[in-house]
């Protein structure tokens, strides 16, 4: 089991940046593949990013490559996403998720935090 708790949401105006923080806790939490989604009022949820569980793998959604950083620290079982250039259509809720490495689904996730971006 692996318990996910999201923070760094807010408020910010367009062009600004956030980071968000994702901590992990539970068993040998450093051996799962990382990611993060958004999903926006009346929207499916996106992809945003992941990273695998040893750092040196990451990949992103089209709408925030080029924007958007993710990375970890395993020895503080954090995982987080640096979010620069924001936009307005940014604006989500931002879930934290793991898989096993040798899992091809996500089976835990956070109970997400709000990314509010004004234009």
């Amino acid at each position: 089991q692996v318990q996910l708790v999201e923070s760094g949401g807010g408020l910010v105006q367009a062009g600004g940046s956030l980071r968000l923080s994702c901590a992990a806790s539970g068993s040998t939490s450093s051996t799962y593949d990382m990611g993060w989604f958004r999903q926006a009022p009346g929207k499916a949820r996106e992809f945003v990013a992941g990273i695998s569980w040893s750092g040196g793998s990451t990949s992103y959604g089209d709408a925030v490559k080029g924007r958007f950083t993710i990375s970890r620290d395993n020895a503080k079982n954090t995982v987080y996403l640096q979010m620069n250039s924001l936009r307005p259509e940014d604006t989500a809720v931002y879930y934290c998720a793991a898989r096993h490495r040798v899992s091809s689904t996500y089976g835990y996730w956070g109970q997400g935090t709000q990314v509010t971006v004004s234009s």
